[in-house]
């Protein structure tokens, strides 16, 4: 049991000079919901959570800096198991770090354990899924000239399947197809598939983009609803997602990741008369991007029009500009495949171990 222990917090202990950029990756392959903080005397210093890592995003700063700079330097600790369980009862924490008198990390409860590796979470038992399947896949050619991008497989089992997958380990069970392209072969598999969940089907009749298409289930959605596009997945707390999107009471959230570029070259830096000022050598750029996902509430219905072509981010623009609340929900990097392009898709068989 105590090698047990060591080993889990051996996994999710880093130090305070490792960059923000490598402790998000060490947060989201820890799957603990938080990273601690030592010192070389494997003293807590400091945590680092989902949470702080979603606001650190969201303020826009610099990820090459030490972890140092945006951890939580006042963690609340606990000097028994027993006295870290008590207070887990009362739900105040994602995380009960346990110190010794020297402060030193010997142990940890965290927010929900459950012996049951088959856990479901029922928090969006009520929340229906739309799942965009029009397009036609083009950067899937030539798998996508024989099927359609929602059937191309990922392993045994179809990308949408895998979706549709994920958002059941949330207890959703209503899931909605917008279909275009060889919408009958997408239309049959489905329907032939044994399935725990509910599927209802709605047809294009020219492809209407990325959003145009939610006209159609305007008089079959009355209450918030995640979508998502038919070749991405998102491996995070969407759970969180979905509460954070109702508590800042947006009309749209979109999930976005976070997506860090490096440039292969010396970067220069002039002044006004060409005289050398700095050499940046490789540097790396973090931008937020869009997932393809996003939790969306019925009065957007009011700014599509029937048969209107439009993308989402349009639509959030119509929605922005009438005075709604459009925000985001920031996911790191190792959090969202895409399946867009075969390299991608390629990691996806990989992340998948297939």
């Amino acid at each position: 049991m105590v090698n047990d222990i060591a080993r889990l917090l051996n996994l999710i202990k880093i130090k305070p000079n490792v960059s923000v950029r490598e402790a998000i990756i060490s947060l989201v392959n820890g799957k603990k919901k938080t990273i601690f903080i030592v010192d070389d005397e494997d003293k807590l210093i400091g945590l680092f959570t989902n949470g702080d890592m979603r606001r650190y995003l969201l303020q826009g700063k610099d990820l090459s800096v030490p972890i140092s700079e945006a951890m939580n330097v006042s963690p609340v600790c606990f000097k028994t198991r027993h006295e870290a369980d008590l207070a887990r009862s009362e739900g105040s924490f994602v995380i009960y770090p346990i110190v010794n008198d020297n402060g030193v990390l010997t142990d940890a409860l965290f927010e929900r354990e459950s012996p049951d590796i088959n856990f479901i979470n029922s928090e969006l038992s009520d929340i229906p899924l739309v799942i965009m399947a029009g397009g036609k896949g083009t950067r899937l050619h030539p798998y996508t000239k024989i099927l359609p991008k929602a059937l191309i497989p990922i392993g045994d089992y179809t990308i949408t399947e895998r979706i549709i997958s994920t958002f059941e380990k949330f207890g959703c069970s209503e899931v909605h197809m917008i279909l275009n392209h060889k919408a009958n072969m997408i239309r049959a598999y489905f329907n032939d598939l044994k399935k725990d969940y509910s599927i209802d089907f709605v047809q294009e009749e020219s492809f209407l983009g990325t959003a145009g298409g939610l006209y159609l289930l305007k008089d079959k959605l009355k209450s918030t609803f995640f979508m998502s596009n038919c070749d991405i997945l998102i491996n995070d707390d969407l759970a969180c997602v979905y509460h954070t999107h109702v508590k800042d009471r947006n009309a749209i959230t979109f999930v976005c990741s976070i997506k860090t570029i490096e440039i292969p070259y010396g970067v220069i830096s002039t002044n006004d008369s060409g005289r050398l000022l700095s050499i940046d050598e490789k540097p790396k750029y973090s931008h937020f991007v869009n997932t393809g996902v996003y939790v969306i509430e019925p009065e957007v219905f009011k700014y599509l029009k029937e048969g209107e072509f439009i993308h989402i981010t349009d639509l959030a623009i119509r929605c922005s500009n009438a005075g709604e609340r459009v925000g985001v929900f920031p996911i790191s990097e190792n959090s969202w495949l895409d399946m867009g392009e075969f390299k991608n898709m390629e990691e996806m068989l990989k992340e998948f171990e297939i």
